[in-house]
């Protein structure tokens, strides 16, 4: 997964509920030094008996915000969507020249 893009993660999620396990690998593949590096992770555990869908939120360096809900989604499909953009803004930075 392609992260240097990233500026802003927001991830709300019940940490009991099986539909947000998506949400706890997400989490897992951000790298260890990504917070060093300017990324603000912000994570909201709901409680148990919450019936509220898991939701991530994500902020690029070219201002584009994307919000998923995570619930009714696999792990490929959401690496699939970050990887997306972040494809295009490699693309952008490779043509510019930086």
């Amino acid at each position: 997964m392609i992260t240097r893009f990233l500026t802003d993660v927001r991830i709300k999620f019940n940490p009991f509920s099986i539909r947000s396990k998506p949400a706890r690998i997400f989490l897992s593949l951000i790298p260890p030094n990504a917070r060093a590096s300017g990324l603000v992770v912000a994570t909201q555990m709901l409680p148990r008996t919450s019936k509220e869908p898991a939701t991530l939120g994500l902020k690029f360096k070219d201002g584009k915000e994307m919000n998923l809900e995570i619930s009714k989604m696999r792990i490929t499909d959401i690496m699939e969507e970050v990887d997306r953009h972040s494809r295009q803004l490699a693309r952008k930075e490779e043509l510019a020249g930086n």
